[in-house]
């Protein structure tokens, strides 16, 4: 069966074309969920809340981007509300004067060959909230600071200046691991 066809079937309330959408995408949902709240029990509850917002909402998909990407939209924003809510709260930087310098792309940041995807990964995740979450959205997610700037309710000059703060952050604490200064 076409996605189409499975997505027009779960508009009907057809039971098992939910089931089986269901099943095509949990598995890689369930990650997304695991990068932001790190628990398990905690991240399938989230997963099970966006399948079911996106069955209730699934009559305003309207095919302008994948399912895939659309749900997981839904459960990005489903992790971060989750956060919020256990008083993890993202700090608006729209109140603090900022200013941001794009990096020319010759001084583009690429990790030196002994870096493992573990090492940068348990870097990020080590980084404060402001700054992990915009890390991860366009590093890991790919999403543009427009698109940031909506899931996060930031602007995108906040996001901007995040991800430079949070790339920053992630290089001095991969130097310090490879000088030795950090175990």
């Amino acid at each position: 069966m076409f996605q189409i066809e499975l997505i027009e079937k779960c508009k009907q309330n057809h039971r098992p074309s939910q089931l089986k959408l269901y099943e095509q995408y949990c598995d890689a949902m369930l990650i997304v969920a695991k990068r932001f709240v790190k628990d398990v029990m905690e991240a399938e509850d989230i997963v099970q809340e966006a399948f079911i917002k996106a069955f209730m909402k699934l009559d305003q998909y309207k095919a302008e981007v994948t399912f895939g990407a659309w749900l997981k939209r839904i459960v990005i924003n489903k992790s971060i509300d989750v956060l919020k809510s256990k008083k993890q709260r993202l700090i608006d930087l729209e109140d603090v004067h900022m200013s941001v310098v794009d990096e020319p792309m010759e001084s583009a940041w690429m990790v030196e060959d002994h870096v493992t995807v573990v090492t940068v990964k348990e870097a990020i995740a080590s980084l404060p909230d402001k700054y992990r979450y915009v890390v991860m959205l366009y590093l890991i997610e790919g999403y543009d600071h427009q698109e940031i700037s909506e899931i996060l309710n930031i602007s995108e000059v906040a996001s901007r200046t995040q991800l430079s703060r949070g790339k920053a952050k992630l290089k001095d604490q991969l130097k310090e691991q490879r000088y030795g200064t950090r175990s």
